[in-house]
């Protein structure tokens, strides 16, 4: 079964950012799947079964909030890692992040080899080393 890693953002330079952090892990056989929009994150979500999900709270159709409740209340998909990654840092979103079934609550602006980290992490996996250029 392919690993899939599901990244929701409305903001494109959001999406390009995290999918170049995750670039090494496509290289690696890691499907990396974005979404722009809560609706279109959670069929992307019932579709491929993510393992993993990088969410943002503020979406257009439905937030990150309500995308994140409605997977972890999905019997196959209860098991997936919901890190959400978004500009909302005060001490009340965070802690409904987490009441909503959030793993982890990541605020913008990130810190992109934690980013990458905590995919290897979730996914089990580790990088093979790059080989060394031939000079």
């Amino acid at each position: 079964m392919t690993q899939t890693i599901l990244v929701v953002d409305d903001q494109s330079h959001i999406r390009f950012l995290l999918e170049k952090v995750l670039e090494p892990l496509r290289r690696e056989g890691v499907l990396v799947v974005t979404a722009v929009n809560g609706f279109d994150a959670l069929k992307l979500a019932e579709i491929l079964r993510p393992q993993l999900i990088f969410l943002d709270i503020l979406l257009p159709k439905l937030d990150g909030f309500e995308v994140c409740r409605r997977i972890k209340q999905e019997q196959e998909m209860t098991d997936t890692y919901v890190a959400f990654v978004t500009a909302k840092g005060e001490e009340g979103d965070v802690e409904e992040g987490l009441a909503v079934g959030g793993d982890r609550y990541i605020t913008k602006p990130f810190d992109p080899d934690a980013i990458l980290k905590l995919a290897l992490e979730v996914l089990h996996l580790s990088l093979s080393p790059m080989p060394e250029p031939p000079f």
